[in-house]
């Protein structure tokens, strides 16, 4: 009896040992996946840091391009401000002047006669006279004319 205790004592040693080898084999294939998923996986990072630099070197260039837009907008801004302002003084000037011109076309022109001779023969059709438009209008008109082209397409003529 000995002898078969002994026996069977081995035998199980022996299954335990070929259980023990066989999850040993599985366990080495589970660590050969994750080595080469590892690898992968530190390929896929090196990728993904070199596109983090290149995006943060874009992202610093397209900073430096806004701030010099907006500077350069900011002094187009002020320049057409002031552009702005002194075309209101020599438009408000130019008024002035055409006032004043017409004033002085008024007191040159003749007198109108007290009585109106009788025509000759009555046209057919009266003829209708265009509203009469001061040449101060007629300029700020024009000025808003240009400024309408140059919106809409850029080009004033």
């Amino acid at each position: 009896m000995s002898h078969v205790l002994g026996l069977a004592i081995e035998s199980l040693v022996a299954v335990l040992l070929m259980l023990t080898i066989g999850y040993c084999w599985l366990l080495n294939k589970r660590l050969q996946r994750l080595k080469a998923d590892e690898h992968s996986l530190k390929a896929t990072i090196a990728e993904l840091i070199t596109a983090t630099e290149i995006a943060e070197r874009a992202i610093g260039g397209l900073k430096h391009a806004v701030r010099d837009v907006n500077e350069n907008l900011g002094n187009q801004l002020d320049a057409a401000t002031l552009m702005s302002a002194q075309l209101k003084n020599q438009l408000a000037e130019g008024d002035g002047v055409v006032r004043r011109l017409s004033k002085i076309a008024l007191a040159a022109r003749p007198a109108e006669p007290a009585y109106a001779p009788a025509p000759a023969a009555a046209p057919a059709a009266p003829v209708a006279q265009p509203p009469r438009v001061s040449a101060a209008r007629a300029v700020a008109a024009a000025a808003e004319a240009f400024t309408e082209r140059r919106r809409a397409g850029g080009l004033a003529a």
